[in-house]
């Protein structure tokens, strides 16, 4: 098709468009046009990942203690890693002949009710990560969430092919770093926020190649900076020796002042490098990525976020790992999976459709839990020639039979699936995040809701009492169950209280470290607060000429450039798209006019 084509979105009846480069995708993959907006259709595929609500179970197969991801009461029986992978089961025994009479998706929704399910989302090789959900050849992985070939990472999210590495989120290739936020080869640094290639280093925004570095933002290639004033070395020895980084009460007024920096920094539209034909943000080394964040290495995707190298050819996907290609509308999917639709959790896949945590696998429909599988449908075994006569005719009837929901929302060939088949509650999965519901609202929309559990923990010592500096902590604090300060009352999953293990404590004596007051989840969206949100605004760059301020009236934050820019007088022309939203304090600016002052 050579134009777009206007739609109004099934869900929010707000209307969208689907672009000729859209169609030109669909046909390749062999699916129609999408009925919903993109909001919608992240939504839908957000309540299908649950990374970071745990809970104690027992496997059904050998009776050991484990974590698991689904809350109790559910109708399936869950495994551990081992029993899962193992021969002592065959999911094949739970498949059934398709039921001409029920919706695909109602049948779909039986057979995941029959089918033992795995009790964390883990990959390839890992050691010592009984406590860590969505990673792949992870070792000494704690309390950490969707991480790759890495080690010794506590209380993280997003993080691949680093080590030593704490309370951080989005971070590639980093070693021996605390609270790092959208970061890349750091080294011995903490809280770097948007920040790359820097080395023994504190409190920077929006700087590159910087070595001894701190509380500075809008560096590139620096060393000895404080407060942005250059210093000589000994100079920048006394001046670090006055910040005790290793006091509590020290550190928390150097936050304080660091969100004050951040927010009266230069923020260049969009966090693009060394990418081409590109939006979104978080993207480096890619083509054609549009629309999308947190892809790395990747060429014509779309509607996307957490893609990793290699990928190609992705729509509307959470969560692809390396070298997935002609993927579109999935969870979890990639690592080597070719041309795959709905798919929830998939390696090395091929040609499969609405399928649920299948390996190693090729030309399914409608199966779950299938390893080094073909030719399945619902978890039953076909010939190749039984199969691809019957794919044609099931597709015609999830169109004639559609699936709807408690809301008159039509599911037909060409959706994923219905939220209602989601086997998690709305407030356990990356939906409650980035699209946070009450629980009046989800449940008004058709989800679920867990509600909260009930916390009996004795607590030994309060955050109050705990040593201001790290030098003071004593070994024994490992044994003390601390409460969290936000006791609770926030709305931020809080535990209540928290332990501190021997590995943590050491980190935060080799780092100077004070220890936190915070529960592990409290600070998890700490750090999601200081990101973006995976949405995109039209703006024009806010550059005034070099005579005036650039200013943003309503929060008086105010920039003044130091040259001359292309535009001479008068506020740039550009526009752009970007994740900062139009009532965000920061002073935003294009390609151009950033390059001109930071490059």
């Amino acid at each position: 098709m050579d134009t777009s084509q206007q739609k109004v979105c099934q869900s929010c009846k707000n209307e969208f468009f689907v672009e000729p480069e859209d169609f030109d995708f669909y046909e390749k993959i062999q699916v129609p046009p999408p009925t919903r907006c993109p909001e919608c259709r992240f939504q839908r595929r957000a309540v299908t990942r649950n990374e970071r609500s745990l809970y104690r179970d027992v496997c059904d197969l050998c009776g050991k203690q484990m974590l698991s991801v689904y809350s109790p009461g559910k109708p399936f029986k869950v495994y551990c890693r081992a029993c899962w992978n193992s021969d002592a089961w065959d999911p094949l025994e739970y498949g059934a002949d398709y039921d001409w009479q029920k919706p695909f998706f109602q049948q779909f929704r039986e057979l995941t009710e029959r089918v033992p399910q795995i009790g964390l989302m883990q990959l390839f090789t890992n050691v010592n990560t009984d406590y860590a959900n969505f990673i792949a050849d992870g070792k000494n992985i704690y309390l950490t969430y969707s991480s790759i070939n890495s080690e010794n990472i506590y209380y993280s999210r997003s993080v691949d092919n680093s080590k030593d590495c704490m309370d951080s989120f989005n971070l590639n290739a980093g070693e021996m770093v605390y609270e790092n936020v959208d970061g890349a080869r750091n080294y011995n640094s903490k809280y770097l926020f948007r920040s790359r290639d820097c080395i023994n280093s504190s409190f920077l925004f929006d700087c590159v190649n910087c070595q001894d570095c701190f509380m500075s933002f809008n560096l590139r290639n620096k060393r000895f900076v404080v407060r942005n004033k250059q210093y000589k070395k000994e100079d920048y020895a006394k001046e670090l020796e006055k910040e005790n980084l290793g006091n509590y009460r020290v550190t928390e007024s150097l936050k304080e002042e660091f969100l004050r920096l951040v927010s009266s920094s230069l923020h260049k539209f969009a966090n693009i490098t060394k990418s081409v034909n590109s939006s979104g943000d978080n993207i480096e080394n890619s083509k054609n990525v549009k629309l999308s964040f947190d892809a790395y290495g990747s060429e014509d995707v779309k509607f996307s976020s957490r893609v990793l190298r290699g990928s190609k050819d992705v729509y509307d996907a959470f969560g692809v790992g390396h070298r997935g290609e002609l993927l579109y509308e999935g969870v979890a999917s990639g690592y080597g999976s070719y041309q795959c639709r709905f798919v929830m959790f998939t390696e090395t896949t091929r040609d499969a459709s609405y399928v649920d945590w299948c390996l190693n696998s090729n030309h399914l429909f409608g199966c779950t839990a299938l390893r080094k599988k073909e030719y399945c449908i619902l978890n039953k075994q076909y010939s190749r020639e039984e199969y691809e006569r019957l794919i044609p005719k099931i597709v015609e009837h999830m169109n004639v039979m559609p699936y709807t929901d408690k809301n008159g929302r039509i599911y037909t060939h060409g959706e994923f699936f219905p939220p209602e088949l989601s086997k998690f509650a709305y407030n356990e999965t990356i939906a409650q995040e980035y699209l946070p519901l009450t629980r009046e609202e989800a449940l008004r929309e058709g989800y679920c809701w867990e509600e909260s559990e009930q916390r009996t923990y004795r607590v030994t010592k309060e955050p109050e009492d705990l040593p201001d500096y790290i030098g003071d902590a004593l070994d024994s604090v490992i044994e003390e169950t601390i409460g969290c300060a936000h006791k609770g009352a926030c709305n931020e999953q809080c535990t209540t209280a928290f332990r501190i293990i021997a590995g943590e404590l050491d980190f935060y004596r080799r780092m100077q470290i004070p220890l936190p007051r915070l529960c592990p989840n409290c600070r998890h969206y700490q750090r999601f607060k200081q990101r973006n949100p995976l949405k995109l605004w039209r703006r024009r760059c806010m550059c005034q000429d070099k005579e005036s301020r650039s200013m943003n009236q309503e929060s008086r934050v105010a920039y003044t450039n130091t040259i001359q820019h292309f535009h001479g007088e008068g506020r740039c022309p550009n526009e752009f798209e970007t994740s900062y939203a139009p009532e965000r304090p920061e002073i935003v600016y294009c390609e151009q006019c950033y390059q001109s002052e930071v490059i």
